[in-house]
């Protein structure tokens, strides 16, 4: 793989503007980290610099969204970044209504959405968000227990059905050729999960 441009350079600095002051729920560790690991998930599973560039910005439009909404944010990094990039984003983004839904209705609705995927690039940039959350929330589980679920708005029943939602609906991609070693991977940690907080 060739290596990285200034313009991966670039796209760390908009979204470290863009996240400067946020931190990962309940926690003090700085959301720079999870869009940094997201972005080497996805160049360790073969995606190039453009699909690294949407992992830093994936969250962008959903938790920075302008006065326009999320589409305003995507419309603003198609201007800085080109048209793969802001697509990348789209297709991680949830929602785009000025005034979002509830969180059963996004989650449930984005699970839908990567069931009927058809764009690789975009299902390994998700993939890659997904298993790093997902990691998190186990670790955090082992260390704290069950108190984790009180940092979701929805508890523990919905986020145990939305990440086994995900994996099922990753798994379903396999049939259009999608192949990635993180699915196995967000596989074993969801099913650890449930165990987890089962014995917590």
């Amino acid at each position: 793989m060739p290596a990285l441009t200034s313009r991966f350079d670039e796209a760390y600095r908009y979204a470290a503007d863009l996240h400067r002051d946020d931190r990962r729920k309940g926690t003090d560790i700085p959301y720079l980290a999870h869009l940094l690991g997201v972005a080497s998930l996805v160049l360790e599973d073969g995606g190039d610099e453009t699909q690294a560039m949407a992992a830093l910005l994936h969250d962008a439009a959903e938790d920075h969204p302008t006065a326009e909404g999320p589409g305003g944010r995507i419309d603003d990094i198609r201007e800085r970044f080109g048209y793969e990039v802001a697509d990348l984003v789209a297709f991680c983004t949830d929602h785009f209504e000025v005034e979002p839904p509830s969180t059963e209705i996004r989650k449930d609705r984005y699970v839908e959405h990567l069931g009927g995927a058809t764009d690789p690039a975009g299902l390994r940039v998700s993939l890659a968000d997904k298993l790093f959350n997902a990691r998190s929330i186990l670790r955090d589980l082992r260390t704290d227990g069950d108190e984790v679920w009180d940092r979701f708005n929805t508890g523990r029943d919905f986020q145990l059905h939305y990440y086994r939602g995900l994996v099922d609906a990753f798994r379903s991609r396999e049939t259009i050729g999608f192949e990635s070693p993180m699915l196995e991977q967000l596989d074993a940690v969801v099913t650890a999960m449930g165990m987890e907080s089962a014995q917590a």
